[in-house]
């Protein structure tokens, strides 16, 4: 079923949401985080990015990668041959090797000199693969897509792995190491357009009973809290979100603070690939703490394809 917004002037817009100035419960850097994970991102961070100028893999998603297929360098195919992305050994694999079960009872797994090495081989693995090439097409700091493309193009089995990356990526903010000034195919962005054209404004809609606008490639909270005099502070809290975290076209910016639970006739939600609880709660207008609540979830659930979830 498809909602139509509401449509609100500027002027209505400003009304509106001045009756609305309160704080959000919290934001996704409030949360715990695991001291391993953040050692481990300080560790190869460099090398992520690095890989990334040469290679044009997010270095994002090569860094969740990473936390998630090595526990943080802490698994015992890490430890034991410096493998950190699961990479088997395939056909033509002539590297060493070591044995472990995974999708069988004892799988073949390359074996490394160095972690610097696994890392090497993770982005020349995905640049050389025609399975994966359709993900050079995409933005370098798209990394939802990317998350959504590793998963459907065959690099895990796990149902939920675009998840897991995507919750990796935005928990420990590891969208800040991607070149936010790369383009592909060096065409005219949308936020060069834009500054050819400042009359250009969002449209405000509501829905939800909530206001908010659509984000178009180029934009940040900051400059749509410039565009309608709000504080960037304040958009930040309303769509709970830390400094930075980055926007992608078609991304839903609040005006005012989201809600408990989903409006009627919105009671369950089922989860599709690459979808994390904060874009869900953003999809219905509902605090991020509420959705978990609402599912009995403690802050470690990753949604998984399939998965039916309760939004009031």
């Amino acid at each position: 079923m498809t909602v139509l917004p509401d449509k609100y002037t500027h002027n209505s817009l400003c009304r509106l949401v001045l009756l609305f100035l309160f704080l959000a419960t919290f934001g996704i850097s409030a949360q715990n985080r695991n001291p391993a994970y953040e050692k481990y991102i300080t560790r190869y961070s460099q090398i992520a990015v690095d890989h990334m100028r040469e290679y044009r893999i997010p270095a994002s998603i090569t860094l969740a990668q990473g936390l998630l297929e090595s526990g943080a360098g802490m698994s015992d195919l890490a430890i034991r041959s410096n493998n950190h992305f699961g990479i088997k050994c395939h056909r033509g694999w002539e590297g060493p090797k070591v044995f472990a079960p995974d999708d069988g009872p004892n799988d073949c797994f390359r074996k490394y000199r160095s972690v610097e090495d696994s890392y090497r081989d993770h982005s020349e693995f995905l640049s050389n693969g025609a399975r994966y090439r359709s993900l050079f097409n995409l933005q370098i700091t798209d990394y939802k897509g990317w998350a959504r493309g590793l998963q459907t193009t065959g690099y895990a089995t796990d149902r939920a792995y675009a998840n897991k990356l995507i919750k990796l990526i935005e928990d420990y903010e590891l969208y800040r190491f991607d070149d936010k000034n790369y383009r592909k195919n060096d065409s005219k962005s949308r936020s060069s357009e834009l500054a050819e054209h400042p009359e250009w404004k969002h449209q405000p809609y509501k829905t939800h009973g909530l206001v908010y606008v659509i984000a178009i490639e180029g934009d940040t909270f900051e400059s749509i809290a410039k565009e309608f005099g709000f504080k960037t502070k304040d958009l930040l809290k309303y769509n709970e979100v830390p400094e930075n975290f980055p926007l992608s076209e078609g991304d839903i910016v609040y005006f005012e603070k989201k809600k408990s639970k989903a409006d009627k006739p919105y009671f369950e939600h089922v989860v599709q690939i690459g979808e994390s609880m904060y874009s869900i709660s953003q999809k219905y207008g509902i605090r991020v703490s509420s959705l978990y609540k609402l599912n009995k979830k403690n802050y470690e659930y990753v949604p998984t394809e399939g998965d039916v979830l309760k939004l009031r």
